[in-house]
This record gives structure tokens, sequence and C-alpha cells, in this order.
């Protein structure tokens, strides 16, 4: 089972655990994408998905129906169906050959209530009902760097028209030093819902080291003090920045627009060596 395996859009490595018997980390060019646990899909390895986890762990009681753009090994959608049964998953990605891989190497198929659709994330977006779901994870890389086309403010208007009117939209995105790149997609994100947070790691945060930063927003209010707890009293020990904070952080950034020349940041060689 560990090994490199071919896949629409390169080639993929899946590694064990040493320290964890049912631990695997699914790598592309060198970059973890993806760790599950296949018999505790409740153990969290990467600190940026335990963030996502804390804040959906804030949502409503009760099963969800989400929609995951970008599949990788699916952390997300085993954590929720482990923790809120009957919940329902609509997972978009384009590389259909990693999705055969993950079915048959990483018991997807043990995952219940989950429906893949082979697309892009814009394509696949398109295909879904409006007003569908309780959460959205975006959470798409190609390597380490999130594709552009799914920042902009077209974009997140779709992702809006998905959403139930007191939805969750979850986004991971990763950045460097000046957090450029974070502060244009906080000023696209505000565009278009009226409640965000954003979550990271303090050194992140501050723009002092490349990592992940996780994006919170709805049109209704964000539990912004429990989420602020549990980032603060987790084992990332993260910080919150919402409202008056966070419209600062933005500081005039511009909103990303479909063709705006931009470019998503890329980490330098030590993040991953």
């Amino acid at each position: 089972m560990p090994g490199l395996y071919p896949v629409t859009f390169g080639e993929i490595e899946l590694l064990r655990d040493l320290d964890r018997q049912d631990g695997w980390v699914l790598s592309k060019d060198g970059v973890p994408q993806s760790y599950v646990d296949l018999q505790d899909p409740t153990f969290l390895e990467f600190e940026y998905v335990r963030l996502m986890a804390d804040v959906i762990d804030l949502l409503p009681d009760g099963p969800l129906s989400c929609v995951h753009v970008g599949g990788g090994a699916c952390t997300i959608p085993r954590y929720i169906s482990a923790t809120r049964r009957d919940s329902r998953h609509i997972v978009i990605e384009p590389d259909g050959l990693l999705v055969n891989l993950v079915r048959e190497q990483l018991d997807l198929r043990s995952v219940p209530k989950l429906k893949v659709i082979v697309e892009g994330g814009r394509e696949g977006t398109a295909k879904i009902w409006d007003a569908s779901a309780d959460l959205v994870v975006l959470d798409a890389f190609t390597g380490a760097t999130m594709p552009v086309e799914l920042a902009t403010t077209e974009y997140m208007g779709d992702l809006a028209r998905v959403l139930r009117p007191s939805g969750t939209l979850l986004i991971n995105m990763a950045d460097g030093k000046g957090l450029a790149f974070a502060r244009r997609l906080l000023a696209t994100v505000t565009r278009t819902f009226g409640h965000v947070a954003l979550l990271a790691e303090p050194g992140i945060m501050r723009g002092r080291r490349f990592g992940n930063l996780i994006v919170a927003a709805s049109r209704t209010a964000l539990p912004v003090d429990l989420m602020t707890r549990r980032a603060a009293g987790g084992l990332t020990q993260a910080r919150c920045v919402y409202g008056e904070a966070l419209t600062k952080f933005i500081a005039g950034a511009a909103p990303i627009k479909d063709g705006d020349p931009v470019l998503a940041p890329v980490p330098p060689p030590a993040v991953f060596g």
C-alpha cells in the first residue's frame, strides 16, 4: 500500500505514519496534502484541519449537508461523519484517478452518504443546487498553491448561492511574509459575507512564516467568542481575528475579480524540505 501512484495530474505518494498504525499521509510533489487515520477519523494531524474542525464543532447540533471543494483523502468528510451521524457530503475533486486511489487504498467507501463530482471547483459548484448546504469547505490546492480562480468575487458569489442563509463557509489558504494574498482574499470574502473571521497560529497571522490560515464566513453571526476560546485553548494556540481588527487587517486591499493578474503565494523550499 505505501508507495507512488500515478493520478490524472501527476503522482501521489502514500506514506504510513510510523507513530499510528492506521495513519496515512497523502503527498504530492513532496507536499503533504492530507492525513487520515482509518480507524479514528476524529484524529486530525494537521493544525489547520484542527482549526476547521473547531469551527465545525460550534455549528448547531445535528447532521450537516456539506459541500467540499477539493477532495484529497477526504479528511473533513470523515471527521464530520464520525462526529455528526447522517451528515451528507458532496466532494468536488478534479482528479478522478486520485478519487479511485482514495476509494481503494484509504477506504473512502466507508464514509456514508458521500458523493464525488469529478470536476474542477467552479464547474462542480455550478452543478450544486441553490441553498442546499449548511457548510461549504473550500480546501483546494495545486501542490501548495491555491488556484486563484477559486478566490474571486465571482466564485464567492456562487458559493453563497449554494449555502443556506445561515450556512457557513470555511476556506483554507496559505500565505507568507506580508500576507498580501490573504488580505486580498479577505477583502473578497467580506464583499459577499457580512460575518467573517480569520484563524491562524500567531506567527503565521503576523506574516513571520509561511503557513495556513482559515477563513470562516457566513451571512449570519458567527460564534466568534467561542471560536476565539477554542483557537486559543487548542494545541495550535491560534488567534481569531474579526470585526474592527479584521477591517484593519484588510486595510484597503482590493477584492480579487475574475481576470485579475493575481499570483497565489508559493511556499519557500524549506517549508516542506
